[in-house]
């Protein structure tokens, strides 16, 4: 980045993805780089209640913001995880969590361990050896030192208000130099040799240029859709659902360290707890159920009293055919949609912001080789969460309901279909192409969602068979003992949010 020629950054759009890439810009360019963002009051965004995973820390770390002032500012709450209700049958229900599970003895993976402990039938449930699932289900939460020990720290993540956390990230991006311009764009200009964009044009009238840009106009896609015409690629054939109808309610009793996911007859709902309310949404598919229908329903599963009305979202799952094409780069939105199952929106714009910061070209002559691996990476990373969420829908036993009996009948991508069946043979699982979601991850939600593999590896064999349920029987309650020395959540939040 040393050699980094001078760049006029216009980011399109404010909004979550428009806020971060103007802060990851003004705190990693420095004076590398002037940053122009441009955006309109009169257009609103889809932000609503956000719940993240564990590589949000390093966004917060690397922008330098201190972990309380982000609480407060976004009333914020912690999140150890996902809990999935009804997904696999109704009345079934199982903890996606962060962190690992179990522990390994030696080159032994823990998950082969328990499949032969589950066989000789000394095992408990999978997911007695989560701490993260342990203080979930006990209501808790804690902060560890970093420090390695028997029994490992909580992974977490947060939920929070996404309009909160956009205006934080703008009042730390105009304190760096970000200059915002209030307004509408009328017209993207484009140089007639290159095709390059050349300037904004706002309002008709005023004209912001740049060598530059990044398309943060959300599912518009203004820049890289409209202007530059990047087609579109369309995963309703293996995601089909399409709308979603989000509602803030009163928050409840109930103010637990986890997201919750509850399967409803044609898609899902989530609960997400902030400090100050819950935010809720029902995410469906319209083939399947009316939207009247699904708010009503929505509106029926709420654990407190709405403070406002449900507000529809339509989309289509899937991503522009380029997230960069000649000098633009769209985050968020305008590069595309992946429902919100398991929290990856953001991610995918922090992911983005780091992969293009690395590929940046110094002498802005190799900018066709960046484009290229930019692509290339992001394609591999936007494909495996695809897969990681049609598994939770394709591995399901509730026959005889129209949405999830096309849902569980629909063809696998290859890539899908392979990691199932490494997994239904020994519960082995190849991490690849340094996809987002690891081995514990992938463990969780196959078993979870019903997926048994019929063995183990021969590793397992090597520990003593007398040993194997002493073993897992001091991780089970060393872990249910550590959890229940935490805080509740509750206090928790009020201990740092005061600090």
């Amino acid at each position: 980045m040393t050699n980094l020629a001078p760049l006029d950054i216009v980011i399109a759009g404010g909004g979550t993805a428009g806020w971060m890439a103007a802060a990851t810009f003004a705190r990693f360019l420095g004076n590398r780089a002037s940053i122009t963002l441009v955006e309109s009051d009169e257009i609103g965004t889809v932000g609503v209640g956000e719940a993240t995973i564990p590589q949000i820390h390093n966004l917060l770390v690397g922008l330098g913001i201190d972990q309380a002032e982000f609480l407060r500012a976004t009333n914020g709450s912690f999140k150890l995880g996902i809990e999935f209700v009804d997904w696999l049958r109704v009345g079934h229900r199982y903890i996606h969590s962060f962190g690992s599970v179990g522990r390994g003895v030696g080159l032994i993976p823990f998950r082969q361990l328990w499949l032969r402990g589950r066989a000789m039938g000394v095992a408990g449930d999978y997911d007695d050896y989560s701490i993260n699932i342990a203080a979930a289900r006990a209501g808790r939460m804690a902060k560890g030192d970093g420090a390695a020990k028997a029994i490992p720290d909580l992974s977490y993540a947060y939920h929070f208000d996404a309009t909160a956390f956009a205006a934080m990230l703008r009042g730390y991006s105009e304190e760096r130099g970000v200059k915002r311009i209030e307004g509408k764009i009328g017209e993207v200009e484009r140089d007639g040799e290159s095709g390059d964009i050349v300037a904004l044009t706002l309002n008709g009238e005023r004209r912001i240029k740049g060598s530059l840009f990044i398309d943060c106009t959300g599912f518009r896609s203004l820049l890289l859709g409209d202007a530059l015409g990047v087609p579109f690629v369309d995963w309703s054939q293996w995601l089909p659902c399409d709308r979603a109808l989000a509602v803030p309610c009163e928050s409840s009793d109930a103010f637990r360290p986890y997201t919750q996911s509850m399967a409803r007859p044609a898609g899902w709902q989530w609960r997400i707890p902030l400090q100050h309310r819950t935010g809720n949404g029902h995410v469906f598919c319209s083939s399947f159920m009316e939207a009247d229908a699904a708010s009503d329903l929505l509106l029926a599963n709420l654990d407190g009293k709405p403070s406002a009305d449900p507000r529809l979202i339509r989309f289509t799952t899937g991503h522009r055919a380029q997230y960069w094409s000649h000098n633009c780069v769209a985050l968020g939105l305008a590069a595309g949609f992946m429902e919100p199952l398991e929290s990856t929106s953001i991610h995918l714009v922090q992911s983005a912001l780091g992969r293009l910061l690395n590929l940046l070209p110094g002498d802005g002559q190799r900018l066709a080789t960046a484009r290229d691996t930019f692509n290339r990476l992001s394609d591999i990373e936007w494909v495996r969460i695809r897969d990681f969420l049609q598994l939770h829908y394709a591995a399901n036993d509730r026959v005889g309901e129209p949405f999830w009996d096309h849902v569980r009948n629909t063809p696998l991508p290859d890539t899908l279909a392979q990691k199932i069946d490494l997994f239904r043979d020994a519960g082995l699982f190849i991490r690849e192409e340094d996809e987002l979601f690891l081995d514990d991850s992938w463990g969780q939600v196959m078993l979870g969602q019903g997926i048994t593999p019929q063995g183990w590896s021969p590793l397992a064999d090597n520990v003593p068979g007398e040993d194997v349920g002493p073993f897992l029987g001091s991780i089970a309650n060393g872990y249910r003992a550590k959890a229940a020395t935490f805080a509740t959540h509750r206090d928790f939040v009020a201990t740092m949010v005061a600090a």
